[in-house]
């Protein structure tokens, strides 16, 4: 999919690899960018913003925390204003293991529901015209670090889901896929909390591991959409982008 003149809303743009990501698509020469973060950081709006002045770069406060109602009152004024949008990038996640209710409504359930909502928009069973959702998970949703167990077990869930959306995809015209970020240079891992405090270095020994900068992952990022493979399970990793594949397939025959 060629990203010149698409509408993406991309939820946590303002992140660590959010803001890069969102440089590396505005080099694609995207149309329109919106932006939704829980909290308003002009000068970073103002770096991404510089990148392509032909892009229209716009910013919107928003809580993935929210309920479902409000996701979906947010979405609707974005629709009236942009009136089609090609791509959401669920973005949203945060890694400490202390935070087991935050861990999972920001990581899978905030996700949930802003997917849940723009299916009013897109789904085809609706009149709607389709459109795809971009997922962030992380190489733990098939790979679990066991020190972050409610981290590691909320992206498996994104990785589930994001799944079953994309088989979902003849019926609702919504197209899905997992970018699932290898071990990457950002606040989110400096220092964090195990479970139980089970591995009070764990954040350590993981930074002992080779490490991408969040520009590597950031163009991996940008390649995955552009891809647009539904479906798609992708590993961003040492700046490269790799299909990772199951080896069983269920399939449901309810």
């Amino acid at each position: 999919m060629g990203l010149a003149n698409k509408t993406i809303i991309f939820v946590a743009g303002l992140g660590c690899i959010g803001k890069d990501t969102c440089k590396a698509l505005l080099k694609r020469n995207v149309k329109n960018l919106v932006i939704l973060d829980r909290l308003d950081k002009p000068e970073i709006l103002s770096e991404i913003k510089k990148v392509n002045p032909k892009s229209n770069v716009t910013f919107q406060p928003y809580d993935v925390m929210a309920p479902l109602s409000e996701s979906c009152k947010q979405l609707a004024k974005i629709f009236a204003e942009y009136k089609k949008v090609d791509v959401l990038v669920n973005g949203a996640g945060i890694l400490d293991d202390h935070e087991i209710e935050k861990t999972i409504a920001i990581n899978f359930t905030g996700l949930v529901n802003t997917t849940t909502a723009i299916m009013n928009f897109w789904d085809i069973r609706n009149g709607g015209p389709g459109g795809t959702v971009c997922n962030i998970g992380s190489v733990t949703g098939f790979n679990a670090i066991y020190q972050v167990p409610v981290y590691s077990a909320s992206k498996a869930a994104v990785v589930s889901f994001t799944q079953s959306l994309a088989k979902l995809s003849k019926i609702t015209g919504v197209k899905a896929y997992t970018v699932n970020p290898g071990i990457t240079a950002t606040s989110l891992v400096q220092s964090f909390n195990s479970w139980l405090d089970v591995e009070p270095c764990v954040a350590q020994k993981l930074l002992e591991h080779p490490t991408q900068t969040t520009e590597q992952c950031a163009e991996s990022f940008a390649k995955a959409i552009e891809c647009d493979e539904n479906g798609a399970l992708w590993k961003m990793d040492l700046g490269t982008l790799e299909p990772v594949k199951w080896t069983i397939h269920w399939d449901s025959h309810i």
